[in-house]
């Protein structure tokens, strides 16, 4: 029985199945990506760039309906959705307008005797391993630069987006791109370890994903001498350092928290007040959080709905109920939904310690947790105190005293004054067990390239 299926999780109903890929069948695919390679890799970066504008342009008329798929895969509300089409669009016409220049060579102007230069070069075929919280944008940020770099790729996207999964390579080929440059494939988790990264013909593997399937990924891919990307989980801190900000910082940690049914690995999962002002920040707060409604994702109002999956919902559920029943505070939410399944309340919890799971596990659903610490110093402990290191929040009305702050907190990235996000200039990405690499902005043209030095005699 296949594990790709459709399963609509505002019902529980299996809409659409599709086949995984045989063994022999992953074999000729990946044989088909590399032939495709050694003539993709020849194209110009002008010829690359005129076909990513094109996909840019289907993604934006076929919006409406991309938009409601994943509403069926995984939950999204629809305007949360034409929101993510966005952002793709953005990052398929960011690489085609600027991939050029960021490909061009680059002078060694230092070079202590005759001249050199280096080049940026394809790397090869590449796998991506992707996961279902954003379907369309998760793929479009590794796709883009390694398209435009002349790499092909070859794409496992999460088992409950199979129609998404289908309908992007659908839309490369309607955009021109030669059989080959992308594929999706419909693999097992043991046809990538036994079969796909093995293979001599793939050069490299970039996941999305949990930190414990990126270290088995990193396992064997170095096993193999592959480089990696790794973007994994995230527990990130929203550091709230004044008064004057508190307004804009309520609203803030709730879009932060709870857009995507609180499921993005640079959600606000650790919002951290100071003392002198924590009591009203919970008390407006939490009346921000019970006044939320779950809704049908269909619906152009909704801005919370179900989460992706019952399971998931179910192991949220374990940590909550781990996090209460050794003493932290409900202020909101807490449970299921009276409809059960997928609907999860929009919860929100206070006294959170260090013996529960929810201190040091990532809480990927629409669960705020609000520390109350003594001062900056204390903020800035507790914020680096997470085996995870993705993005971090700072608000305070002061921006030197924001600067400093984030300045000192162990992320990939920190954003000042609004909740994280992204963007396709902004590189992505995190240290600790956040990950390995950046994705987007021109960082996201120098990871899956051959960096060829070209040296001539004086």
């Amino acid at each position: 029985m296949t594990k790709y299926k459709v399963t609509n999780p505002a019902t529980g109903q299996v809409e659409k199945e599709f086949p995984e890929h045989t063994d022999e069948q992953l074999t000729q695919i990946i044989d088909q990506a590399a032939e495709t390679f050694a003539t993709w890799s020849k194209t110009t970066p002008q010829e690359r760039a005129k076909l990513l504008n094109t996909v840019a342009d289907i993604y934006e008329r076929r919006t409406d309906e991309l938009a409601e798929i994943i509403g069926r895969e995984m939950g999204k509300p629809v305007k949360q959705a034409r929101g993510e089409l966005g952002i793709v669009v953005d990052i398929y016409r960011y690489y085609a307008d600027n991939g050029p220049t960021y490909l061009e060579d680059e002078p060694v102007e230092d070079a202590k005797s005759g001249s050199a230069y280096v080049q940026n070069e394809p790397y090869g075929v590449l796998l991506g391993i992707m996961p279902w919280n954003f379907p369309y944008y998760q793929v479009a940020r590794f796709a883009a630069p390694n398209l435009m770099i002349g790499n092909t790729v070859l794409l496992k996207h999460a088992q409950i987006c199979p129609e998404s999964a289908q309908v992007m390579e659908d839309i490369f080929h309607e955009a021109g791109f030669p059989t080959g440059a992308y594929t999706n494939i419909y693999a097992s988790n043991e046809q990538v370890a036994d079969s796909i990264i093995p293979n001599p013909q793939v050069q490299g593997v970039s996941l999305t994903g949990s930190d414990r399937a990126g270290s088995a990924v990193a396992a064997k891919a170095g096993e193999y001498v592959k480089k990696v990307v790794l973007e994994l989980g995230g527990n990130d801190p929203f550091l709230v350092l004044d008064r004057d900000i508190l307004p804009k910082a309520v609203k803030s940690a709730l879009i932060g928290r709870m857009a995507n049914a609180g499921q993005a690995c640079n959600a606000a999962k650790r919002i951290i007040v100071l003392e002198d002002m924590y009591d009203e920040f919970v008390e407006q707060l939490s009346e921000a959080v019970n006044k939320l409604e779950l809704k049908d994702p269909a619906d152009e109002d909704t801005f919370i709905g179900p989460m992706s999956s019952a399971s998931a919902a179910d192991g949220l559920h374990e940590q909550v109920q781990d996090a209460i029943s050794q003493g932290a505070t409900v202020h909101a939410g807490g449970d299921y939904d009276a409809r059960g399944g997928a609907w999860y309340q929009p919860t929100m919890l206070t006294g959170i310690t260090k013996g529960m799971r929810a201190y040091s596990e990532e809480l990927f659903g629409p669960v705020a947790m609000v520390y109350k610490v003594k001062d900056e110093e204390e903020a800035i402990k507790l914020a680096n105190d997470t085996p995870y290191g993705l993005s971090a929040s700072v608000m305070a009305s002061d921006a030197d005293r924001a600067r400093r702050v984030g300045g000192q907190i162990q992320t990939g990235m920190v954003y000042i004054n609004e909740p994280s996000k992204t963007s396709a200039e902004l590189p992505f990405g995190g240290v600790k067990q956040s990950g390995v690499g950046r994705e987007l902005g021109r960082y996201g043209m120098d990871e899956f390239v051959n960096k060829r030095l070209i040296k001539f005699a004086k």
